[in-house]
């Protein structure tokens, strides 16, 4: 596991976003939290019926804009957690921490834009 401050994981994550297309962000992407945290909670693990061995380095949690309709309202926003300990036990130095918060937070926003896994993983080759 890598050993990364808080601080050096908030400004990865930070870059990640920068690194997306901005005309995109920028026009379509609203009322949309993005933060991190460790591990994922016993909830989020419930939900999503992980087993012991089985963890995520990042989760969308809310509503797609394809299932959305003219007039939905939210109370709350959508978010995207990136969970730091999963990606830097995964990752063997820090190019490859770069490269793997780069490519989780493109797959979180992927299903904030109504993406699904098979879509995503044709969209990766």
């Amino acid at each position: 596991m890598l050993d990364v401050s808080e601080d050096e994981f908030t400004k990865l994550v930070g870059e990640a976003l920068d690194a997306l297309p901005q005309e995109y962000v920028k026009r379509l992407l609203q009322n949309v939290a993005v933060t991190w945290e460790e591990e994922p909670s016993e909830e989020q693990r419930e939900t999503l019926k992980l087993r012991g061995n089985q963890t995520l380095f990042g989760l969308y949690e809310g509503l797609p804009l394809t299932d959305r309709y003219n007039g939905v309202t939210k109370i709350t926003p959508d978010k995207i957690t990136i969970f730091k300990g999963p990606i830097t036990a995964h990752s063997h130095d820090r190019i490859e921490l770069k490269d793997q918060i780069k490519r989780t937070v493109w797959h979180e926003m992927a299903h904030y834009f109504g993406l699904d896994h098979n879509d995503i993983h044709k969209l990766e080759n």
